[in-house]
C-alpha cells in the first residue's frame, strides 16, 4: 500500500529536517533567544499543520483545484497583515479579497459539479492551509527581520523534527516501509518533494520575504496553478470552463488585494 496522509506529511517533514540539518545547523547561532517563540509560531503556521492539511485536501481533491486555492495566500497575507500587524490595506484591496473569496467558493462548487465523486468540501483544509502561510509570512517580515533565511528555515525545522519524527513513528511506518514496495516507491518522490519543495524552496521564500514585503512575496503562488493545471491535465484531471472562469475571478481579486495606493495622511 501506499502513504497514509499521516505518513506523507509527516514523513516530509522529517526528510527535510535531515536535509537542513545537514549544512544548517551553524546558522542557528544567528538566532537569539526572544526570537524562538516566533520560530516556532512560523513553524506550526507555515509549515507543520499546511503539510497534513495539504496531504489529507489531496487525497480528495485535483492537485489544480487545490493550488488554485492556494493562490489566495496573497488575500490572506493581506487580510492578516491588516488585522494583526496593523498595515494599511485600501479599499480596492479589499474589494480584492472579497473577490478572491467569491472565486474560491466558486471553484469548490463548480469542481463538485465536474468531479461528483470528489469531496470538494476538502478545499476548506486548502484555505485554511493558506491562511498559515500568510501568518507565516508576516511573522518572518515583522519578527524575524534581519535573520538570514537559512537560520530562519533551519530553526523551523529544529522545532518541527520531533513531533513530526513521533507521528511517523506512531504510524507503524518503520515497520511498513520494509515490507511494501509501493512505499519505497512514494519515499523516493517525498525524498525530491523534500530536498527542492520544501528544504530549498523555504530558504528562497524567507530571501524574498527578507528582501520585499509580505503580499509581494507570497504573491509567488501566482505561479502555481499554471504548473499544477499543466501536470494535472498530463495526469488525466478534469478542469472544466466553470472552473477556469472560477479561477479567473480568484486571479482577480488577488490582482486587486495586490494594487498598492498611498496611505491618506
Amino acid at each position: 500500500m501506499g502513504l497514509t496522509q499521516l505518513q506523507l506529511g509527516a514523513l516530509r517533514l522529517v526528510l527535510t529536517s535531515l536535509i537542513l540539518f545537514s549544512f544548517g545547523l551553524p546558522s542557528l547561532k544567528k538566532i537569539k533567544k526572544h526570537h524562538w517563540r516566533w520560530i516556532g509560531v512560523s513553524a506550526l503556521a507555515g509549515t507543520f499543520f499546511p503539510s497534513f492539511l495539504f496531504a489529507y485536501a489531496q487525497r480528495h481533491i485535483d492537485s489544480a483545484v487545490a493550488s488554485i486555492l492556494n493562490g489566495l495566500t496573497p488575500l490572506a497575507t493581506a487580510i492578516i497583515g491588516m488585522v494583526l500587524f496593523g498595515v494599511y490595506v485600501s479599499k480596492r484591496q479589499l474589494l480584492g479579497v472579497l473577490i478572491g473569496l467569491l472565486g474560491s467558493v466558486m471553484l469548490i462548487l463548480a469542481g463538485s459539479q465536474i468531479n461528483p465523486d470528489q469531496n470538494h468540501a476538502y478545499g476548506i483544509l486548502v484555505l485554511i492551509a493558506s491562511m498559515g502561510y500568510a501568518l507565516n509570512v508576516n511573522i518572518i517580515k515583522h519578527h524575524l527581520s534581519g535573520l538570514p533565511a537559512r537560520a530562519i528555515a533551519t530553526g523551523n525545522f529544529v522545532c518541527l523534527f520531533l513531533p513530526a519524527l513521533a507521528i511517523l513513528w506512531s504510524t507503524n511506518f518503520f515497520d511498513q516501509i520494509g515490507q511494501s514496495a509501493s512505499m519505497q516507491i512514494s519515499v523516493g518522490y517525498i525524498a525530491l518533494l523534500a530536498l527542492f519543495g520544501t528544504a530549498l524552496a523555504s530558504i528562497l521564500f524567507n530571501k524574498l520575504i527578507e528582501i520585499s514585503s509580505p503580499v509581494f512575496a507570497s504573491s509567488v503562488t501566482y505561479t502555481m496553478p499554471l504548473v499544477a493545471v499543466m501536470w494535472g491535465f498530463v495526469d488525466g484531471e478534469r478542469f472544466g470552463l466553470v472552473q477556469v472562469l472560477s479561477a479567473a475571478v480568484v486571479f482577480l481579486g488577488v490582482y486587486l488585494a495586490n494594487q498598492r495606493q498611498k496611505k491618506p495622511t
